[in-house]
């Protein structure tokens, strides 16, 4: 049994930020079942599931929203369900009779969350946009990347994900659990702008105390110091240190055969520049595993910069079991881990609509009743 599990969710299917809320509620054992769009149903063996990783974990219905059967469909569903999330632009699962007054009217304790890029509200809401937007809206992109360079987008790992995906599922967990003390669910408005502009807070406490400058690449954490950064080695490979305390410090000037009267100031930053080029030139002269054989297990603060194909393959993640093999991928397992109710994956990634027959014979319907549904267009 998962921590979720006994919970009912269902995920009006959306790209990105949504799915992979719906990944992290189904690792925990929720019960999520994806409304997919009728028309977007093309069939496909079960046996070869889709490679999307971010979908796995539910099953799947066909349903067209625009119908009133198949609307009257999903408000049965949600009826029965303890969440139901969207991620469209505001106003679009007002249109379609699905928005949190009608869900909340069929079902007074439904967790409704929301999953936008710039929220329900304020002069962007409406306008489309990105992982890349919503960062640069909420201050981060401009302090990521080097002082001689401009802003280096990290992935769309802090927008869609980090400050939109997981914010979305913190929300509809904080939520389910007032709604089982309450009675009573609302809606859950996570916004990727706001979501990035909060994993921004450490730095900007660090701004106010002076601690850091608004400067790109001229901070302790932005490639700014010389040791906490990224280094090239004799085979083009690439090691990182992040030797931030004084005896981690000490050890990194120690194993890298560094003259400790030189770096001695660490947190002179006039010098970081010079002593940034001084460890790269030592870095350079040994391979990636020659490094690794120096400074794993230290306590410089270390790893090797490896790929995703290479780091599946790392002694540590395989020990941890960090990624697991589904549906022919090897893929991240899930996180975080719980001891006594710890996440799995349930079912490999569904085709659109693959579970449509199964879904309705769980809400009662017979198979008349199945077949005139389809024959209408209101589920495929």
């Amino acid at each position: 049994m998962g921590a979720l599990d006994g919970v009912r969710v269902i995920e009006l299917a959306g790209i990105g930020p949504g799915p992979f809320c719906g990944m992290m509620l189904a690792d925990m054992g929720a019960d999520v079942v994806r409304i997919d769009r009728a028309a977007s149903v093309r069939g496909g063996d079960p046996a070869r599931p889709p490679a999307d990783v971010n979908a796995r974990g539910r099953r799947s219905i066909g349903v067209d929203l625009k119908s009133d059967e198949g609307r009257g469909l999903v408000l049965d569903l949600v009826a029965d369900a303890d969440v139901v999330f969207e991620g469209y632009r505001p106003g679009v699962a007002e249109r379609l009779g699905l928005g949190p007054d009608d869900c909340l009217a069929r079902n007074p304790a439904i967790v409704y969350g929301r999953m936008t890029g710039w929220g329900q509200d304020g002069p962007y809401a409406t306008t489309a946009g990105h992982d890349i937007n919503y960062i640069s809206l909420a201050g981060a992109l401009a302090h990521m990347g080097r002082n001689d360079t401009g802003p280096v987008p990290p992935l769309n790992l802090v927008g869609d994900f980090g400050g939109g995906g997981m914010y979305l599922a913190y929300g509809i967990v904080c939520a389910l659990l007032s709604a089982r003390s309450t009675g009573e669910g609302q809606v859950v408005d996570a916004a990727m702008v706001d979501g990035a502009a909060s994993l921004m807070g450490f730095f900007y406490g660090m701004l106010h105390t002076g601690f850091a400058t608004e400067g790109r690449g001229e901070n302790m954490l932005d490639t700014g110091a010389h040791f906490y950064d990224v280094y090239e080695c004799a085979d083009g490979e690439y090691i990182s240190i992040g030797s931030i305390e004084p005896q981690f410090y000490a050890e990194m000037i120690d194993k890298l055969g560094l003259d400790a009267d030189d770096f001695a100031d660490q947190h002179d930053r006039s010098r970081w520049p010079e002593l940034k080029e001084k460890v790269a030139a030592v870095v350079a002269t040994k391979t990636r595993d020659e490094w690794d054989a120096i400074l794993e297990g230290s306590d410089v603060c270390y790893a090797p910069v490896l790929t995703v194909s290479e780091a599946r393959e790392h002694p540590h993640l395989v020990a941890r079991g960090t990624f697991v093999e589904s549906g022919g991928i090897v893929q991240p397992g899930p996180a975080p881990r719980l001891s006594r109710t710890p996440g799995e994956i349930r079912r490999p990634p569904a085709h659109a609509g693959q579970h449509t027959d199964e879904l309705l014979g769980e809400m009662g319907l017979d198979a008349d009743r199945i077949a005139a549904l389809r024959a209408s267009g209101a589920v495929a």
